[in-house]
């Protein structure tokens, strides 16, 4: 695998992509690690204020769903302004890589934030739980990472879903593909972000707008039961400090799912000489629980940080799968042509190279989304999946294949028809963007440069090549293909990893191709 041969400055270059983008952070003692649930609301967090925002130039909220898919799906989509005074947070004492910290009340600023929210129209649709997704803002604005990954699963299911301008870069954020306030100043003109060390406190104070509203209700008539706290990538490591830090203050989250963290999150406060450590596990304290999901790409910088399942964490390390994928791109691509009437543009990835990971990883999302919802509500933990067989930061490949070893293995993995990995060679400005993305190597028996198994790394064409898999010998006939997807997908769905809904649809996909013989 690439990274630990590549030259330092690319390693350098990948870090700070994994940090900083995906489109592609009073007092805590013993006492303070008190279940939210009855003692939910409880904490140091302050109750903001409500409001709603004027229609703007555009008529719509940054980030808003496809109405008619909405429509569709029975839920409303509606948007808030919420406000109040934010607090930073100060160290108290030594910050420790069991991630048992302990925190100060620091500096105040006043503030004025935004929430973007979706629930079911019909409240006996409802499942009880809102997921509340810190935006992602590594591409220069709000994104909904979590949203766009586990779509299907929110919708399906009857969550709620409440989105969080966390972050100042979401607000602020000028140029071709403008943030809030620039996007849409007579909507958003108002919105006052005074720093992300105010962050922290900021999404505490939006769990504390839907449980003690002051203001408009922006759950309507729903009554709730349980807040999840989500969010990748860099909102997932923002995240890992929230959770060790000021979730035992603010106890206003019942759980969290983080998704694609690194083995260092990011500093409380504004000081660029705050260090953290590194690696930073997830305190095992809490009595609610943290669910951490990551790909191929994230061990790469994760591996240090991991740490064997516990009463109130669980880790899943998922096979085949890229830290930002197909999936991603192709659901949320709607969302930034509507908003702003041209499309994202697409990174060149280097001629000849393959396409990017169009593997399992939303499908690993929907089953932990509906794992942990099951958890915090008293149900069991999660299922305990095997992890990926790592050499140093780089999972061990099977020669034959090129997927990785271990890890938890969807049919994608267990029946492969091509090469999926999370890793992908590239140079340059390149580096920033595709290497997060992955490789999908097809195994079509074609001409093209991608149609052939890279023993070393399937997304570098200068590494040594092998022979890939052919097709017709691994499944001699289309009907053995498909029984071969049906009973890997249903033992994944009996194992936990996989949702009913999602097995099915990969057992028609797999009917409806032209794999076999």
């Amino acid at each position: 695998m690439p990274f630990p041969r590549l030259p330092g400055r690319r390693v350098t270059a990948l870090l700070a992509a994994a940090a900083c983008m995906s489109a592609v952070l009073a007092v805590c003692g013993p006492a303070a690690t008190a279940a939210p649930g009855a003692g939910a609301g409880a904490g140091a967090t302050a109750s903001p204020t409500i409001t709603v925002p004027a229609a703007g130039s555009h008529g719509f909220p940054f980030q808003a769903e496809d109405p008619a898919l909405l429509a569709t799906k029975g839920y409303v989509e509606r948007e808030f302004l919420f406000g109040g005074t934010a607090t930073a947070y100060n160290r108290n004492g030594t910050f420790g890589s069991d991630g048992r910290w302990q925190v100060t009340p620091g500096t105040q600023a006043p503030y004025q934030s935004r929430m973007l929210v979706r629930y079911p129209s019909d409240p006996a649709k409802f499942n009880g739980t809102v997921l509340v997704e810190w935006f992602n803002v590594s591409g220069g604005i709000d994104a909904q990472a979590d949203w766009t990954t586990m779509r299907e699963e929110i919708l399906r299911s009857g969550y709620a879903y409440v989105g969080v301008s966390a972050q100042q870069l979401g607000v602020n954020a000028t140029g071709d593909y403008p943030g809030l306030k620039a996007w849409d100043q007579a909507r958003y003109g108002t919105l006052n972000h005074p720093g992300d060390q105010y962050s922290y406190d900021i999404f505490s104070q939006a769990a504390q707008a839907l449980r003690t509203p002051d203001g408009p209700n922006p759950l309507g008539k729903l009554r709730f039961t349980k807040l999840l706290g989500v969010g990748e990538s860099q909102s997932a490591m923002r995240l890992t400090t929230y959770v060790n830090a000021v979730a035992p203050v603010a106890r206003v989250y019942d759980g969290y799912l983080i998704h694609s963290n690194m083995a260092a999150p990011p500093p409380l406060n504004a000081d660029p000489a705050e260090t953290m450590p590194n690696p930073t596990l997830i305190r095992t304290d809490l009595r609610v629980p943290t669910f951490v999901v990551l790909t191929e790409t994230d061990m790469t910088f994760h591996v240090t940080a991991r740490q064997p399942d516990s009463a109130t964490v669980h880790t899943w390390e998922l096979a085949g799968t890229s830290h930002a994928d197909q999936w991603l791109l192709t659901t949320g691509q709607p969302v930034y042509e509507r908003m702003f009437g041209k499309p994202v543009p697409s990174r060149d990835c280097g001629a000849g190279t393959a396409p990017i990971n169009d593997g399992p990883a939303h499908y690993s999302l929907n089953a932990a989304l509906s794992a942990v919802n099951r958890w915090m509500r008293g149900g069991p933990a999660p299922a305990t999946g095997a992890l990926l067989t790592m050499q140093g930061n780089a999972p061990v490949r099977d020669p034959a294949t090129g997927l990785a070893r271990g890890g938890i293995r969807l049919p994608d993995v267990t029946v492969p028809t091509r090469t999926l990995t999370g890793q992908r060679y590239a140079e340059g400005a390149a580096a920033l963007f595709c290497g997060l993305f992955g490789a999908t190597d097809p195994w079509n028996g074609d001409a093209d440069p991608w149609d052939r198994h890279n023993a070393g790394d399937p997304s570098n064409p200068t590494a040594p090549q092998t022979a890939e898999p052919v097709l017709r010998q691994l499944y001699p006939t289309h009907t053995d293909y498909v029984n071969k997807v049906r009973a890997a997908a249903w033992t994944s769905v009996f194992r936990g990893f996989l949702t009913p809904a999602d097995a099915r649809t990969i057992v028609t996909a797999a009917q409806n191709s032209a794999v076999g013989g």
